[in-house]
């Protein structure tokens, strides 16, 4: 008998003493934390301390020790925020607004679907756009309805809308390729940002130029396997001998006098693998 009454005396004393200790192993991480981040860096198992019997169940819980920092492989390799400044929300992991680069949803295993879920399906639709030599052609239409945001995915597999084969810029896009390249920008520019002259087709009757190669400049040198492609269109207001120069069949450097007397300006990017 007294064996049993001391048996249900510990009992007793480890049923109080059970919910204060649960409540400080379970208590919820602070507002904020991610739960992945928990999962990856557990914090290491505190053994129970002593306590009063007496309101052991009002004790608050312990605070939690301070957590360690987030690798650098939370981070994107396109976001250039540090691992301190990094927050687990999706927004703030995302590649930087209108900027193209040779990987993410422009990779070349890239898809349609891909890209509708990265901009929302309601901001990327499949039509036709113009193709070479005025012809019409199908591809993912990115912000169809807005010309600053506008960008055009044409896909090798156009049957299964995947397999990226050329990211076009053009129009009124305000869209960045690789290496800071935009719409607007002067042949000097151009030329500078490529390290040394490089090689363009003859201007035709609508205008444009085409860029034929970097000569090893570069902007032929990119990341990602893909490669980059132009067409200048020539400045309105030039001097028409000039632009009579330069005009047909030919082929040029981006430093030739007449070429840079007409003033040229990218036109058309065009990003392919």
């Amino acid at each position: 008998m007294v064996l049993r009454g001391v048996c249900s005396l510990l009992a007793a004393i480890l049923t109080a003493a059970i919910p204060s200790l649960a409540a400080a192993q379970s208590a919820p991480p602070p507002r904020g934390s991610s739960p992945t981040v928990q999962d990856r860096w557990p914090e290491p198992a505190k053994p129970p301390q002593a306590e009063p019997l007496q309101g052991s169940a009002q004790q608050s819980a312990p605070k939690s020790e301070a957590k360690p920092a987030r690798s650098k492989a939370w981070i994107p390799e396109d976001d250039d925020t540090s691992a301190a400044q990094a927050q687990p929300k999706p927004q703030q992991q995302r590649a930087p607004a209108n900027v193209v680069a040779c990987n993410g949803v422009f990779a070349k295993d890239s898809g349609h679907l891909k890209l509708a879920v990265r901009f929302d399906s309601r901001n990327v639709v499949f039509g036709q756009v113009d193709g070479p030599e005025g012809t019409r052609i199908n591809a993912s239409i990115i912000y169809p309805s807005d010309p600053k945001r506008r960008l055009e995915v044409i896909w090798s597999n156009e049957a299964g809308r995947n397999d990226t084969s050329i990211i076009a810029i053009n129009g009124k896009s305000q869209w960045t390729g690789p290496k800071g390249m935009k719409l607007g920008l002067a042949i000097a520019a151009l030329e500078k940002a490529n390290g040394r002259p490089f090689k363009l087709s003859g201007f035709g009757k609508d205008g444009f130029a085409t860029v034929l190669g970097w000569e090893g400049g570069a902007l032929g040198l990119l990341p990602g396997g893909c490669k980059m492609g132009m067409r200048l269109i020539v400045n309105g207001s030039s001097p028409e001998e000039a632009r009579s120069a330069v005009a047909g069949d030919k082929e040029f450097l981006s430093n030739d006098a007449n070429v840079r007397a007409i003033n040229p300006t990218v036109g058309e990017i065009l990003i392919g693998y």
